[in-house]
């Protein structure tokens, strides 16, 4: 029943979208960009160089083609063929269990941060520092936590200074190989305030503040994704999220997408490249 509604749905909150507003110079509202219209009108330059746009998250982010579908699956669709995506996002990580994934133990030292038994890297992070493999000059690597990190139990506890200085580690290895970093601040879930959208993620003033810290470009997802939520109207809310335009835009939780919130979320990033004048944004089809 859900997905003949979901489908219903969609189509119902694409047509109701319409052509986004022009942005406001001070607080740009989340506009998502057709990549098929917008093909047609790119003034980016007749010939760029190929790269390879690297991606490390949590499961709101990660490749799948069922619920739960991270924005990261649906991002390639909004680049040239001049950029390829390697998506290494995995449901379930912070941005610790990422980066040691099996090496993060259930002990927390004195400073109340889980312990590793070994500080070797996990797979995914050690292929993407791979010196031939790897990230190279011209590359991109966008960084979003801060969903999982909040637990207060180990393996996937991480503090907030833990955490902003390990989107540093993060930062200064990619900047090593010429690889440029972005920082997004964690995607925010549905909760409606009456029938307004309201903030629910922790980390974000962490993440801007590692980005200002490490001279990174940040992302305010979480803000742009609550001002979609209000845009679409997807609140007041009763807490049944298998119907409507909350059903067609979240899977059955509130907090993961179905194909077509994932696509949405992954327009805001492309929105923002080019708002905020993030080079990657050349690259947008």
């Amino acid at each position: 029943m859900k997905t003949l509604l979901v489908a219903l749905a969609t189509t119902l909150l694409t047509a109701g979208l319409g052509t986004p507003a022009r942005a406001a110079t001070t607080d740009p509202a989340p506009a998502v960009p057709c990549a098929d219209t917008a093909a047609g009108t790119s003034t980016r330059a007749a010939a760029l160089p190929a790269i390879k746009v690297w991606m490390a998250g949590d499961s709101t982010m990660m490749n799948a083609s069922t619920c739960p579908i991270g924005w990261g699956s649906q991002f390639p669709s909004y680049l040239t063929t001049d950029a390829t995506v390697q998506n290494s996002a995995v449901g379930g990580r912070s941005i610790q269990t990422w980066l040691y994934e099996g090496n993060v133990t259930s002990v927390k030292n004195a400073a109340g941060e889980c312990t590793l038994s070994s500080t070797a890297y996990s797979t995914r992070w050690s292929a993407m520092l791979n010196a031939t493999t790897g990230m190279k000059s011209g590359d991109y690597l966008i960084v979003q936590f801060g969903i999982n990190d909040g637990d207060s139990a180990c393996p996937r506890h991480v503090g907030t200074a833990r955490f902003q200085q390990l989107l540093g580690v993060m930062a200064a290895a990619a900047k090593a190989r010429g690889a440029k970093p972005i920082f997004v601040t964690p995607v925010a879930a549905i909760t409606c305030s009456g029938s307004t959208a309201v903030g629910n993620r922790g980390f974000v003033t962490e993440t801007k503040n590692a980005a200002t810290a490490n001279g990174v470009p940040v992302i305010d997802l979480h803000a742009r994704s609550v001002a979609l939520y209000n845009q679409l109207k997807l609140c007041p809310n009763n807490g049944d999220y298998t119907q409507g335009a909350v059903g067609a835009f979240f899977c059955n939780d509130h907090t993961h997408f179905e194909a077509a919130g994932a696509k949405q979320i992954a327009g805001l990033i492309a929105t923002a490249l080019r708002e905020q004048s993030i080079p990657l944004a050349a690259y947008l089809a």
